[in-house]
């Protein structure tokens, strides 16, 4: 990595100092300190819950803090407002950024901003031109006039990227940008990085990933419960140095895998096809087991899930459940049968986020808080406070909804009310997708307390370290197919690739 100029040689293009912000009952901030320097990239680490998420919004103007300030080029400044943050050259591309469907792809670049022509109409020939000018230089092979429903998840994500270009930003803050992307595209997006760092840009990169920190950021920082921790260039510290700061916990503690007994057979799958998503899935798993599934985009890991569960028919095959072949028509059915599951899109299949915690916790199991037909709010608040606390969920209260919690949880809040079933199997799809590094051991921690009390556990998971440390047996799939097993002493992080690739054997 080149040497980067001091703090004190380069004045940043933005900053926070002693910032504070309240909510009620809660101090979000507490006279939090961030630098931007232009044309390096400041990653922002911490767990959920730590501020990362309130920093931009006072950033991009949707909130004022109640302290401290805020610095352009060293003056103070105030963003009344979104549009006033953006005048100064602040632009921020979210992990979920809103855009719309039906509108061409120039149209969801300028919405809000469009140039204007004569009577003050849009300048429909304008707007496509620039958009076309911004995707050549972010080399997004787009045309502007497509509607943006035709684009691929990848392709929306370059037009949020080109929209957050078009009001010339100085600064570009990116949250979570590669959740949605393959290896491909997130290379493409480390090289779109490096251009805006070469044309001076400051960038802010949120990231619960390391490997992209390390490749990505000149400098960091460090959010811990609200409260400045510590920056500094990314050079000079390690994994285990960030960890610490963030949560006080080594790398070696993230993976909690204990070595449980494996129990009987727990679940039977054979001969599982469907006409364009897999074929001939055939696995079995034991209780007190973690079964691993592993594959590259696209290789049908959640399709089999989904069908196991109800959510999509198989052609042919069939499913034991502690020895007794089980028809699963709908998840009504796999519920009934033991099996529950955790799906990727916590957001919009995982849980109602209008709702309180606590009746997304206690829905699948109302017969457990009713009598008579009548439902029990303090059995409901019961049974809701029993998993949510062996999930270690951090909320101000039950009755927050869930929409207004964090990703990781969100992701414990639709773990907590899958378990409250109680069933025989559980199958988690990306358990700790988009959650910090605190989440994932606590995540961690509970499947293997999990397993250790006898239930049968699937994990589908692309992160290579989660595999590895959490699975007794992992299954790799490629094309709708399986592949390979291997078992927990055999396995490795290239042997895992290579057999997901199909590049050929390791041995």
């Amino acid at each position: 990595m080149q040497p980067q100029p001091s703090a004190a040689a380069v004045t940043a293009v933005l900053s926070l100092d002693g910032v504070i912000k309240d909510f009620p009952g809660v101090r979000a901030l507490s006279s939090v300190s961030l630098s931007l320097y232009p044309g390096q990239v400041t990653a922002l680490v911490g767990e959920n819950g730590a501020g990362k998420s309130t920093v931009v919004k006072i950033l991009t103007g949707i909130y004022q803090p109640d302290g401290g300030a805020i610095l352009v080029d060293g003056a103070p400044v105030q963003f009344a407002n979104a549009q006033a943050a953006a005048a100064h050259g602040i632009t921020a591309i979210h992990q979920e950024t809103v855009l719309f469907d039906e509108l061409t792809v120039a149209e969801n670049i300028f919405l809000g901003h469009a140039p204007k022509g004569r009577f003050g109409l849009i300048d429909t020939a304008a707007m496509i031109a620039k958009s076309r000018a911004i995707l050549t230089e972010i080399e997004a092979p787009i045309d502007p006039t497509t509607r943006l429903r035709d684009l691929s998840i990848a392709s929306k994500h370059l037009v949020a990227i080109a929209r957050a270009l078009s009001i010339d930003a100085r600064v570009v803050i990116m949250d979570e940008p590669t959740a949605a992307l393959s290896h491909k595209e997130i290379n493409e997006l480390y090289d779109l990085v490096d251009k805006l760092k070469a044309q001076g840009k400051a960038i802010l990169f949120i990231s619960h990933k390391f490997d992209e920190i390390f490749r990505i950021a000149d400098r960091f920082a460090v959010f811990r419960d609200g409260q400045f921790v510590g920056d500094g260039h990314i050079a000079d510290v390690t994994q285990d140095d960030l960890v610490q700061m963030m949560v006080g916990r080594s790398v070696d503690q993230i993976f909690p895998k204990r070595i449980s007994a494996i129990g009987k057979e727990a679940l039977k799958v054979v001969g599982y096809d469907h006409p364009t998503e897999f074929a001939d899935i055939s696995f079995t798993l034991h209780k007190g087991e973690i079964l691993g599934f592993y594959g590259l985009i696209g290789a049908g890991r959640s399709e089999v899930m989904q069908a196991l569960y109800g959510i999509t028919k198989p052609s042919k095959g069939a499913v034991r459940i502690d020895g007794d072949v089980r028809i699963i028509r709908s998840p009504a059915d796999a519920v009934a049968h033991g099996i529950v599951y955790v799906p990727e899109d916590r957001g919009k299949q995982g849980a109602i986020t209008a709702l309180p915690i606590f009746q997304n916790v206690t829905l699948p199991s109302l017969h457990r808080t009713s009598r008579h037909g009548f439902l029990r709010l303090a059995e409901e608040f019961a049974l809701a406070r029993e998993y949510t606390a062996r999930l270690n969920l951090r909320a101000a209260s039950l009755e927050t909804a869930v929409g207004n919690l964090s990703g990781g949880n969100q992701q414990k809040v639709v773990i907590a009310k899958w378990l409250a079933t109680q069933p025989k199997v559980i199958i988690l799809d990306e358990p700790t997708k988009g959650i910090d590094i605190g989440s994932k051991a606590a995540v961690h921690e509970f499947m293997a307390e999990l397993a250790a009390q006898g239930l049968a556990v699937i994990m589908v998971s692309s992160e290579i370290p989660e595999v590895l440390g959490m699975s007794d047996r992992v299954i790799v799939m490629r094309e709708g197919r399986i592949v390979d097993e291997l078992k927990r002493d055999e396995m490795t992080p290239e042997m895992l690739v290579r057999r997901a690739a199909g590049i050929g054997d390791t041995e």
